[in-house]
């Protein structure tokens, strides 16, 4: 197929792009480039990448295209607090402006790079696809929105997926340290300490980012029946933790102490999933990582490199600290989050 990606340029993206490349897909990407500069390795190549924001992407631009996979957005909850308005322009107003275009231009299917995160506070049993929504924060709440946008798009002719990604974790091109397994392995490098800034009670469910892309492969070359206006918890359940058991976890393969950040307290953000779904109904979706073959992944890989302290917690890594910087330097407006000049 003739792929679009957008975000292709992100933490997920730089991942996602090889594996289509590998299984003869053709790609395009489309970024703003906010991250560009904050690598980890070699990117990808060998493809057609685009500099732009997905607001202002008409027909024209997806004309000859097989299928869009949406993965562009605010990337997390303490960019999503900076300004939920924005958040909203771009992962629920921005996300349906896409799947819009990609309709009018014939595009006939549409993969939406959504989160488990609109579950929220699920509390302690297992939520599956049909759960409620209960999000408490603003970029869980445009998953929802948006996903509700798209759904009301669906037709014979236009088919959008959902994939709830569990919280993702690995390496990357573009390596983000602002997720709970890669801040507590990265933390446990540069600090020799596995720092929890929550009291570790909260229940996350995990995937690989190598496992992200898997997912979305399998998504895109099902049947359509299979796929139409369906959403899929990605991730397996044995991925399913305690904060403090992954902790655990990072404190016994790296031998780092686990300590509590100042003030740490309970989290809302708790819930538990379930994947029966997505192993059902896709198999050709089969994970390959646990989370502390993951653990070694980041812990070697930043061994490597020789990731500094103020690397790992700066702009480099961390997407709100990069934010910041574009805005100080006058390359992004806070108040609409786009690009300027």
């Amino acid at each position: 197929m003739r792929v679009l990606v957008d975000g292709d340029r992100g933490y997920i993206g730089a991942v996602l792009v090889p594996f289509l490349q590998s299984a003869g897909h053709e790609v395009v990407g489309l970024d703003a480039g906010w991250y560009d500069g904050c690598d980890f390795g070699p990117q990808p190549t060998g493809y057609v990448q685009r500099t732009g924001d997905i607001r202002d992407v008409v027909p024209e631009d997806l004309d000859g295209f097989d299928a869009v996979i949406h993965l562009a957005a605010i990337s997390n909850d303490p960019i999503g607090h900076l300004n939920p308005g924005a958040t909203y322009s771009v992962n629920a107003h921005g996300a349906i402006h896409m799947a819009q275009m990609a309709k009018a231009a014939g595009v006939p299917r549409f993969l939406f790079s959504s989160s488990c995160s609109l579950y929220g506070a699920g509390g302690d049993a297992p939520v599956a696809e049909d759960g409620a929504f209960h999000p408490v924060t603003p970029y869980g709440e445009s998953k929802v929105m948006a996903e509700q946008g798209l759904s009301a798009l669906a037709d014979d002719t236009f088919s959008p997926s959902y994939l709830r990604n569990a919280t993702a974790y690995g390496s990357s091109p573009r390596l983000r340290a602002d997720i709970v397994v890669n801040n507590l392995t990265g933390t446990a490098y540069t600090r020799d300490e596995v720092r929890l800034q929550s009291d570790g009670s909260p229940w996350r469910p995990l995937v690989h980012v190598e496992d992200i892309a898997r997912a979305f492969l399998a998504v895109l070359e099902a049947p359509r029946d299979v796929v139409h206006d369906q959403a899929f918890n990605v991730g397996r359940d044995e991925d399913v933790v305690q904060i403090r058991t992954i902790a655990e976890q990072v404190a016994e393969i790296t031998g780092s102490p686990v300590s509590f950040a100042e003030g740490a307290g309970p989290d809302s953000r708790n819930y538990q999933v379930d994947f029966t779904k997505i192993r059902t109904e896709l198999p050709a979706f089969a994970p390959q990582w646990t989370v502390p073959d993951g653990v070694r992944q980041i812990y070697r890989d930043m061994t490597t490199r020789g990731v500094t302290v103020s690397e790992f917690e700066g702009p480099r890594y961390v997407r709100l600290e990069k934010i910041h910087e574009l805005a100080a330097a006058r390359r992004l407006d806070l108040a609409t989050l786009r690009t300027i000049g």
